[in-house]
């Protein structure tokens, strides 16, 4: 162990792959040197572990009814409680994980790309390129995303397959907005100066020189969009439009306990503290992956 720290620390470097480990390692301790960075990242990992195995530890399925158990409040058979119809709501909690991560991963991936290649070729092109893709930026960005979430899924129709395809739609404006400006910093640079002269073209200046340069600050971003993107989420499912009954949903669930907030305050109270724990560790964690990715840290 000493030995493999020893060679991530030396001061110089024999190889591309030492050089690639030493950054990656660096960028940990930096990373472990937050302290709210790393309770974001704990959170964020239990919340990966319920995702993926949440099947095999939850107590009971998250549909299983018992009408003769509703509206128990927490205790030692239901941690959480159970609902309206006897379903036990720490299950629903777990199996509800995977659906939030996985439309917040999808959004992510769809989005991303997106945004990156339309700010990329809008900064490096200029001209009427740049105006007409920037206008078209504007007014996505003129609309509140959770209005503009609602208008795409009333016309596609509810479902998780369409609110994945609407809040795509409206997360990849701010990235563009990003990596355009990126991209108007990095163009005058004196090696995209040199690949020009070599005769690259313009796409592969884009893609090989460019894009690969915006990536830093378009992860930090989308790792902070991560909270808007499930709140919007959760958003569409309190208001019917996202994930359909019985998919245990926090937006969903969230809805359903509304009702009883009175008398039955852990329906809403469980998944809200859900959606508020998510969406606090994936700040954390986009805060402390933006210290760590910042070149004034090296």
């Amino acid at each position: 162990m000493t030995g493999a720290r020893a060679w991530l620390t030396a001061d110089i470097t024999t190889s591309p792959r030492q050089a690639s480990l030493q950054r990656l390692y660096f960028g940990w301790l930096r990373l472990r040197s937050n302290p709210l960075a790393m309770f974001g990242v704990a959170i964020l990992g239990v919340l990966l572990v319920l995702a993926a195995v949440g099947p095999l530890i939850a107590p009971y399925g998250f549909n299983d009814q018992d009408l003769g158990q509703r509206l128990l409040p927490p205790g030692g058979a239901h941690w959480f409680g159970t609902d309206e119809l006897g379903r036990d709501i720490l299950s629903r909690i777990i199996y509800g994980a995977r659906i939030t991560l996985f439309i917040a991963c999808i959004v992510a991936v769809i989005a991303a790309p997106i945004g990156l290649l339309v700010g990329a070729t809008a900064g490096y092109i200029g001209g009427w390129t740049d105006i007409v893709l920037m206008r078209i930026n504007d007014i996505f960005l003129s609309f509140p995303g959770l209005i503009l979430a609602l208008a795409f899924v009333a016309a596609l129709g509810p479902g998780i397959r369409n609110a994945i395809i609407a809040i795509a739609l409206t997360a990849w404006p701010p990235i563009a907005r990003l990596s355009r400006a990126e991209t108007l910093t990095i163009r005058s640079s004196d090696y995209i100066a040199a690949t020009r002269i070599q005769g690259a073209t313009v796409p592969r200046i884009i893609l090989r020189h460019i894009i690969p340069m915006c990536i830093p600050s378009v992860i930090v971003r989308i790792t902070l969009n991560m909270a808007g993107i499930i709140l919007t989420s959760a958003g569409l499912g309190f208001l019917g439009l996202g994930a359909q009954p019985p998919m245990p949903e926090w937006g969903a669930m969230l809805s359903t306990g509304r009702q009883f907030l009175i008398g039955a305050w852990w329906l809403a109270g469980a998944p809200g503290m859900a959606i508020l724990l998510t969406s606090l560790a994936f700040n954390l964690f986009g805060d402390g992956l933006r210290d760590v990715l910042d070149p004034r840290s090296e």
